[in-house]
């Protein structure tokens, strides 16, 4: 499909210092798997490691902003614990101390979602079949899913990448969800100096999101994947806030 435009050619950044946070909505599921697959796959490429990176879910789109919020809140209340119990480089760029506390303040690190599963699929067979019902939300797609974020990193989060898909309907939900979410990602942002990447599809027709996710054609195959330009744009953007609280620019 012309028109479909990705980030074009991307500086490359080292993430593997860098602890990214993903929250998804479970609403069209078949295109939110992808979304996440490619998002997942560029991190990984860009040296982010798989215990540095916390995938939450919501029920829907609408829920996005309010998540993230509480998940960066969560990730500095882990930092703060890791501090006190004088884990070894807590803060930014640091790592995480095990202790007593741990168990309280591991708010994110035990969470096992419907597509957390995708993180084995990087590299591999690619995106899972959807189960549930079709545009609705999933049935346990990956029961059983590796658990995110158990051994790795407890810095704040360098970034948060939202992902939802909003397809236009016959009245004015679509709208409504779509200017709210927006904003209320925008403001979480500003207001906690953390990047939140915009992963939200706001669609016309689901042939629209399919193309998006790079799943559109007979074959599954066509389009360009989003998430993959989400995934560099939270690196890229993680790397940079580091550098501008320094004092440094990083280009």
């Amino acid at each position: 499909m012309a028109g479909i435009k990705g980030l074009g050619e991307a500086h490359t950044y080292d993430g593997s210092s860098l602890r990214i946070g993903i929250i998804h909505a479970r609403w069209n599921t078949r295109l939110i798997a992808a979304l996440l697959s490619g998002t997942l796959k560029t991190l990984t490429a860009a040296g982010v490691k798989r215990e540095n990176i916390v995938i939450q879910s919501v029920p829907g789109s609408y829920e996005l902003p309010y998540a993230v919020q509480r998940m960066y809140t969560s990730s500095q209340t882990q930092a703060a614990g890791a501090s006190i119990l004088g884990g070894a480089g807590s803060g930014i760029g640091g790592g995480g101390g095990m202790g007593i506390m741990q168990s309280a303040t591991d708010l994110l690190g035990g969470s096992t979602t419907d597509l957390t599963g995708l993180a084995r699929e990087v590299g591999g067979a690619g995106v899972p079949k959807e189960e549930g019902e079709e545009g609705g939300a999933p049935a346990e797609a990956a029961a059983g899913a590796a658990e995110t974020g158990q051994a790795g990193l407890k810095q704040p989060f360098d970034a948060l990448i939202a992902i939802g898909a909003l397809i236009k309907g016959s009245t004015m939900h679509f709208e409504y969800i779509s200017e709210a979410v927006s904003q209320g990602l925008m403001r979480v942002q500003l207001d906690t100096g953390c990047p939140v990447i915009f992963g939200l599809l706001t669609l016309l027709t689901e042939e629209q999101g399919m193309e998006r996710a790079g799943i559109a054609g007979a074959r599954g195959d066509e389009g360009h994947n989003h998430g993959e330009d989400w995934g560099a744009a939270a690196v890229e953007l993680g790397v940079k806030r580091r550098g501008w609280a320094e004092g440094r620019f990083v280009e």
